[in-house]
């Protein structure tokens, strides 16, 4: 869900510079969209085609690599020549950036048409992604920014034939009962939990969903404003639940090495009967192994104090350039993108989750299975605040530590606990 992209500060001298200048340098009746999504060039292509037959208007899709799209959306903001139609592969606080200096339209009155019937069609969660509420810290205007034409949320996969192997006969409902089943998985010789926690990213969307089953989200957000420390008794047992996973070897071996793709295909070729991964891997199982048997859960609460929340909204969003003489009709296709019949389309072809609700009747079992539990769903980007980032690397790097049994939960409490002090008061000063 992370990528690389320009260091931000020279993405803000760069915008800060070309704040106001001018639209696009293409300027014809075709809407151009810049993309990065791979699996999905084909499909767009086809689409592209029946937009164009059935409503005589052109669009035209380009494909850059993932690992440079970013940099080209900068290069092209600093040359004036951003296309019609572009995504932002970024924090939330980048995207503001953009906003602020003109080059993302708010697409408010846009939805708000027809009884907002527009709106009402997408998941509530995936716009929460782009929407910036009244008194927002990045100070933009409220409004919608962005069009999700997916939504994606993790949760946890789980081999049907390994856990009947293993005596399981059904998915674990509690923390308890996964441990018990790892328990059981082991006595066969079958490995417990896989996923990319070398991808640090991941090992923090593991923790804040238990975090927020622990203590509640208003917590949460109270430590990262500093008003609860890490030594609290709430972040120790979040912290535990590693050291638990730890001791009865309910972890694949090496899971803290493991990128994602190496984790996917563990699971995929049944070497581990649990995965913690995302919605995406629908389409990732279904290449490396058609016959696999699995279904999904969310992460096995250990709390009943406060509901299990997983990481979810808006897959990909598609931003409309507000300086492009063709944004009606960029806004026009989105609308029509998004709309139930492509949207089917769209999951059927790739086995995304739709952004579109009422397309999700058409969808796999398994998708279905995913959808439903964007109920539970939050992320990141609709939180009013987030913790700074020296902070969060030293807790998911302590988490990975308390993994390979080199550290306590107490431990990596107390020295996140002083990384969160040293930041605080280093903030202090600069506003003196």
């Amino acid at each position: 869900m992370r990528r690389k992209s320009l260091p931000f500060f020279a993405l803000l001298l760069s915008l800060s510079f070309i704040s106001g200048c001018g639209g696009p340098v293409k300027q014809n009746d075709t809407v151009v969209i810049w993309h990065w999504m791979n699996d999905r060039d084909d499909a767009f292509r086809e689409l592209t085609k029946r937009y164009e037959e059935e409503t005589g208007n052109k669009v035209s899709f380009e494909l850059y690599a993932p690992s440079v799209y970013s940099q080209k959306i900068t290069a092209a903001a600093q040359a004036r020549i951003l296309p019609d139609v572009f995504g932002i592969l970024n924090t939330k606080s980048v995207v503001a950036s953009f906003i602020k200096s003109g080059f993302i339209a708010n697409l408010n009155k846009d939805f708000a048409k027809d009884n907002s019937a527009w709106e009402k069609s997408l998941y509530a969660e995936a716009i929460a992604s782009t929407r910036f509420e009244e008194g927002n810290v990045y100070d933009v205007e409220p409004g919608i920014y962005g069009v999700p034409i997916d939504i994606t949320n993790l949760k946890i996969l789980y081999n049907k034939k390994l856990l009947e192997k293993a005596g399981v006969n059904k998915a674990p409902e509690t923390f308890d009962e996964f441990i018990e089943a790892a328990k059981a998985l082991n006595r066969v010789g079958i490995s417990g939990l896989v996923s990319g926690w070398g991808e640090v990213w991941m090992v923090d969307c593991f923790a804040s969903n238990y975090a927020f089953n622990i203590m509640g989200e208003e917590k949460v957000l109270a430590t990262f404003r500093g008003e609860v420390p890490y030594t609290d008794p709430d972040w120790i047992e979040v912290f535990r639940v590693f050291e638990t996973l730890r001791v009865n070897n309910a972890l694949t071996s090496g899971v803290v090495t493991k990128s994602n793709k190496d984790a996917e295909q563990d699971f995929a070729l049944e070497r581990a009967a649990f995965a913690f991964n995302g919605s995406w891997c629908v389409n990732v199982y279904n290449d490396m192994n058609a016959e696999l048997e699995y279904g999904s859960m969310l992460p096995p609460p250990v709390s009943d104090k406060f509901p299990m929340k997983i990481w979810g909204g808006a897959g990909s969003s598609f931003m409309v350039n507000n300086t492009s003489p063709n944004k009606d009709k960029a806004v026009t296709f989105l609308r029509w993108l998004t709309a139930r019949k492509q949207q089917i389309y769209l999951a059927q072809k790739i086995k995304n989750l739709p952004s579109n609700h009422f397309a999700t009747a058409s969808i796999p079992e398994i998708l279905s299975e995913f959808a439903s539990a964007m109920a539970h769903a939050t992320h990141p980007t609709i939180w009013p605040l987030n913790e700074e980032s020296m902070v969060t690397e030293k807790f998911d790097r302590g988490i990975q530590s308390i993994i390979i049994g080199e550290k306590t939960p107490q431990q990596v409490a107390q020295e996140v606990q002083e990384i969160k002090i040293r930041v605080m008061e280093k903030k202090k000063k600069k506003r003196k």
